[in-house]
Formats: structure tokens, sequence, C-alpha cells
């Protein structure tokens, strides 16, 4: 009797630790998340609620790092309508981001004239991927989810914190693809 009682606790626990893996992210949205900024300061996603949101994992050193201009000009172009973007540094492609924050922060503003909120640097895939690039990429939906490739992949999330669109690395932020989505998403 006592063996049988064993092994049903066993398996009890066994089925409750699935169900808590497979419901992680259930009823997630971009609010729940929270990240250092740049300035290492925490950072709550929450802050963006009733905004439309460009997510951007970002480098330093990549082929794709003069989109920081074209993320800046349509930041400064949308933002009085409740647009934000938000750029993550990762150094998960290539060591194309080996900096430390205030390195990069350095960069961005002295380079790009970035104004947008960067938040510190985290990794977007592997075994320390970020929770929020986790969500990120299992747990949108068919056509948004699935393993970041590369630097400057693109996250459109709308003003209630779905994400609605992905656009992948070589789309340029001032792209009419891009600029179209960000447009009907801003639309009251």
């Amino acid at each position: 009797m006592q063996s049988l009682v064993s092994r049903t606790s066993k398996y009890l626990l066994a089925g409750a630790i699935l169900i808590m893996a497979t419901s992680l992210f259930a009823g997630s949205s971009l609010y729940t998340f929270t990240l250092n900024s740049i300035d290492g300061k925490p950072a709550p996603l929450a802050d963006y609620k009733g905004k439309v949101v460009l997510i951007v994992n970002v480098a330093s050193q990549c082929g794709y790092t003069p989109q920081y201009s074209a993320l800046e000009a349509i930041y400064e172009k949308y933002k009085d309508r409740g647009f934000v973007i938000v750029g993550f540094p990762a150094n998960n492609f290539g060591a194309q981001e080996p900096g430390t924050n205030e390195e990069i922060k350095t960069f961005c503003s002295r380079k790009y004239n970035v104004t947008f909120p960067m938040y510190a640097k985290i990794s977007v895939k592997g075994a320390d991927q970020a929770p929020l690039y986790a969500y990120l990429t299992k747990e949108t939906g068919k056509g948004i989810a699935g393993e970041i490739q590369w630097n400057f992949t693109k996250f459109l999330v709308d003003r209630n914190g779905n994400v609605v669109q992905r656009f992948e690395p070589a789309v340029t932020p001032d792209s009419t693809d891009v600029t179209t989505a960000i447009e009907k998403q801003l639309k009251p």
C-alpha cells in the first residue's frame, strides 16, 4: 500500500510540474515582463500599456546596425501618436554586441542619436534566453513565434499588449511593410 501511495504521489507531482511548465506563459502578455533599462534600473514593459510598441534585438557591430537611424526616424515620426520602440542589445550572433551597457548606450547616442528606450543587454536565444524572448519566440502564435535568427528582428505589439506582427532583420524599420503595420495599429 505504501508503495502505491508513493508511486501515485510521484505521478501527481510529475503531472503538476508538467502543467506548470506548459502554462508558464499562458495568459502572459508583454506587460507581465520587467527587465532592466540600459541604466540598470527595473523598467516594466507595463509602462507601455496603451501604446503601440516595436521590440527590436539590436547589436552595435552588425551589418544591420545602420538600422538604428531608421528606428530613430520612425520613433520620432510616431512617438506623439502613442508609439514607442524598445531596443534590447544582444550578443547572440557573431559576438556583435560585446560592449557593456554603458558602452552600448554611449555608442547609440553618439553615433545614431538614439532617444528611444534601450534596455540592458540580454540573451534572445539559447539556454540563457531572457523570459521576454522565450515568450516572443514560443508563445505568440503562428507566423510570429520562432527562434530569433539574427540581430534586428522586430516584433510589433498592439495597444493591448498583443504581438501582432514580426519582421525579420532584412526588413528595414522605415520600409512600407513596417510603417503601414505601425500606422494600422495607431489608428483610433
